[in-house]
């Protein structure tokens, strides 16, 4: 069986934003089930070199993959590379045949910027007006195209500590320039940086405000004022990731909150299995990155690359 070789080129003739959001509702929801195959992530931690690599792997709806990705905060700065990049094979979980071998860095962004916009659509206040971003990087512009295509024009607040990264993000995406105290006040808080320390307090985020913490996903990150936490109602995507190195890691490991206080997983609640928002309480989704989400996403891309003939074949291994 031969083997399709996907580019990055390749995948951005084939992603929707709509594809994006219905792959990774569907994994929250296997994910709540309990329907989903998805080991813990293995990370191998090089501080030698300023970062990390991950391997995620999952099986979902008759498909089997893993993802190779990294972190490398000084990337930019060092060798003019991106923080994140990633390759993603997925298998047939018959034969173990590898079906496609894709580009995984789009991959993680996409299905990044959807599972905000899928917790929102479940946790955030009906009819929200404004969408702060805290990050002005590359997850910013996957996240406003998620909550656009749910919310619809929804007003953008964009604040980073670079301000040529916000004005960048403002000049391709439209919205205004703001503080962060004017972002993080926002009906919906999208928070996309790699912090090691607070930088969305809590006296700046309204009352049924909707918080998606997209940054923290390794142990000692952190994003959002503790206060947050423990006020706000706190869903997580995977006890297993989130404990370990979610925004909740930190203050799990201060005291400060229990693992008992969590509101729940998201899937749980895109299952119905526990309820989202109830009021006007502040919501909270710590998003660390699922395996199931790339798996379906990848799963989802091969289908229609295979509908639309895209795509390089080659024979990858023997079959003898």
């Amino acid at each position: 069986m031969p083997t399709l070789l996907l580019s990055a080129k390749d995948l951005r003739g084939l992603y929707t934003v709509e594809l994006g959001l219905e792959a990774v509702e569907r994994a929250f929801l296997a994910h709540g089930r309990g329907d989903a195959l998805m080991p813990p992530k293995v990370y191998l931690s090089l501080p030698k070199y300023d970062g990390d690599f991950r391997a995620m792997p999952a099986f979902l709806d008759g498909a089997a993959g893993v993802k190779w990705v990294n972190a490398h905060p000084h990337n930019p700065r060092k060798h003019g590379l991106p923080t994140v990049r990633a390759v993603y094979i997925l298998s047939d979980p018959d034969t173990a045949s590898p079906l496609a071998i894709l580009d995984g860095t789009l991959l993680t962004a996409w299905r990044t910027g959807a599972a905000g916009g899928i917790a929102s659509k479940y946790l955030a206040k009906k009819k929200p007006r404004t969408l702060g971003l805290v990050g002005c990087g590359v997850q910013a512009r996957v996240l406003i195209d998620a909550h656009r295509a749910l919310f619809g024009d929804l007003e953008l607040l964009m604040a980073d500590v670079s301000t040529q990264a916000a004005e960048a993000l403002q000049k391709e995406k439209g919205g205004r320039v703001v503080s962060l105290q004017e972002a993080s006040g926002a009906d919906i808080v999208c928070s996309a940086t790699p912090a090691r320390a607070p930088v969305v307090r809590r006296e700046w985020v309204q009352a049924g405000a909707h918080i998606n913490a997209m940054g923290a996903d390794a142990p000692g990150k952190q994003e959002l004022d503790p206060r947050l936490l423990v006020e706000g109602r706190v869903f997580i995507d995977d006890a297993e990731q989130a404990l370990h190195s979610g925004e909740v890691n930190v203050p799990l490991h201060d005291g400060l909150i229990q693992a008992e206080q969590l509101a729940g997983t998201l899937g749980e609640v895109v299952a119905g299995r526990k309820p989202g928002r109830t009021g006007t309480e502040i919501t909270v989704f710590d998003s660390t990155g699922l395996a199931v989400q790339d798996v379906a996403l990848a799963r989802a891309l091969y289908d229609v690359a295979l509908a639309k003939g895209v795509g390089q074949k080659f024979d990858l291994v023997e079959d003898a």
